[in-house]
């Protein structure tokens, strides 16, 4: 079973590359830093959040898993 923290890890970095992503493709669309930068926040703040929970769902089924 992953790990809390790992989870937690995997979800930050994600979201680091996604709040890049988001800003940029903010920036291209409004013309904006602040307007692109602050969609990319909100972006990034509730894709870390359900990442994490997802994560952590699936981190409880064993369904699809083979014991190594």
């Amino acid at each position: 079973m992953e790990t809390t923290t790992r989870s937690l890890l995997k979800g930050l970095l994600w979201t680091l590359i996604g709040l890049v992503t988001m800003s940029l493709v903010g920036l291209a669309f409004t013309g904006s830093v602040t307007t692109g930068g602050l969609m990319a926040l909100i972006n990034a703040t509730l894709g870390l959040v359900s990442y994490v929970l997802y994560e952590r769902l699936w981190a409880r089924i064993s369904w699809g898993r083979r014991d190594v």
